[in-house]
């Protein structure tokens, strides 16, 4: 739902805060984009997600950038 909600534009506080459950994910994913940081582990689809939630982004960006990245080995 969260994910919707962000691709329609609405701002992550407003949907947070109109939801009754907890939206799994949102708390955790700068977290977990530190620790990759820290673990020099590239994880590009958890970083543009962070960058959506944090408002550095819109999903149209990140997924811009996603498919726009270099091709690699993975």
């Amino acid at each position: 739902m969260v994910g919707v909600e962000l691709g329609k534009g609405r701002k992550l506080t407003d949907i947070v805060s109109s939801m009754a459950m907890i939206a799994e994910g949102v708390e955790t994913t700068s977290a977990a984009c530190e620790l990759a940081r820290k673990c020099h582990v590239d994880m590009p689809i958890t970083t543009q997600m962070d960058a959506i939630l944090c408002g550095r982004t819109s999903p149209r960006d990140a997924i811009r950038e996603l498919m726009e990245r270099e091709l690699k080995a993975e």
